[in-house]
């Protein structure tokens, strides 16, 4: 038993060492890594192992003698767990969240400082005493409280009600309305009407239907379909120009967007807003091929007045890719991805 509560004695002035070191910005946040899909159940059981080595902490102190108070052991473990939402969770959550949470934590804290009769009276005992103010160190505090609470409180209310001086709210439009028509080396695009050339079944003609069944599976693994491997050296047709539009992309676009179109490239950090993520569901699957032809041509500097603050780094690429390199990138996203393009209808 002594053995496990010093173990989790280490555990939590690790613990501690490390928030201390995220407070001060001696530690990244980021030193520990919040497995991606995961970091709620990692979040729950990080706490969970903090608090099992401050149950350690306080026994360990009890057998030498140093009882650490049951009313500084409850806002001791509350503080921790504020502290740990905003300097351990990243990227930083909102305040209101934290608020909820903190609140949660608090009724946490006093279901557990009440669970018997014996460990509330320990808790309220400090109280207590500065209630009663038998001594003249607690009637000390209790004139202290009454004049600092009621000045926070109103520095509290006061800083909520006065009126800031803010920046405006930038409203960015992420998918602005694209134009009638496009113009691409000198040649005008209508995109209700015009197709991906390179979207055609064996027969060489225009078909969204052969080109769907031919993608890559939706999912997590997002396999190739059995004989349509466009990495073949057989490949035909449809499976060959979603190869070279591969080629394409990777000599150009995987560097802000990706190896896996996820929109975490290499230099994809370095932006505000971080490239697009084609494997969301809210890009390139809700949208038509000619969209996707237009914003790839035109760029972030090519974006309409609706798309203010035109918060967009992609370059113009019609300046370094012809039209036809061009459709071939954009079959090629919809293929990796497993999406097929809206229609206009």
């Amino acid at each position: 038993m002594k053995a496990i509560m010093s173990l989790g004695a280490l555990i939590g002035v690790v613990g501690l060492l490390l928030l201390a070191g995220m407070i001060v910005g001696i530690v990244p946040s980021d030193t520990v890594r919040l497995i991606e899909g995961y970091m709620p159940v990692q979040v729950i059981l990080e706490l969970t192992l903090f608090v099992a080595g401050f149950t350690g902490i306080s026994y360990m102190m009890s057998a030498m003698g140093m009882a650490f108070p049951r009313f500084w052991q409850g806002i001791s473990c509350w503080a921790f767990v504020l502290l740990y939402l905003k300097f351990r969770v990243y990227p930083p959550i909102p305040f209101s969240v934290r608020a909820m949470y903190g609140t949660v934590s608090l009724v946490a804290v006093f279901m557990w400082v009440s669970a018997s009769e014996e460990d509330w009276k320990k808790f309220k005992q400090p109280i207590m005493n500065v209630m009663d103010a038998k001594t003249g160190g607690n009637r000390l505090l209790r004139y202290a409280y009454l004049i600092i609470l009621p000045i926070l409180i109103g520095g509290f209310s006061y800083n909520a009600m006065v009126p800031k001086s803010e920046e405006p709210i930038e409203l960015r439009t992420v998918h602005p309305a694209p134009p009638a028509s496009t113009k691409v080396h000198g040649k005008t695009y209508t995109l209700q009407t015009s197709q991906n050339p390179y979207r055609v079944n064996p027969e060489g003609k225009y078909d969204q239907e052969y080109s769907n069944a031919n993608i890559v599976e939706q999912g997590m693994g997002r396999l190739m379909k059995p004989n349509a491997n466009p990495w073949d050296k057989d490949a035909q047709g449809y499976l060959k120009y979603v190869r070279e539009g591969g080629e394409i992309f990777f000599q150009n676009c995987h560097f802000c967007h990706g190896d896996n179109l996820n929109g975490r490239g290499l230099h994809a950090f370095a932006f505000n807003p971080i490239p697009a993520n084609f494997t969301d569901p809210g890009t390139i699957a809700q949208l038509q091929e000619t969209f996707i032809f237009w914003r790839v041509s035109k760029g972030g500097i090519g974006l309409p007045n609706e798309g203010f603050p035109w918060a967009s780094v992609m370059p113009p690429w019609e300046q370094h890719l012809t039209v036809d390199e061009i459709w071939k990138v954009v079959l090629f996203e919809y293929w990796h991805t497993g999406y097929y393009p809206r229609t206009w209808d």
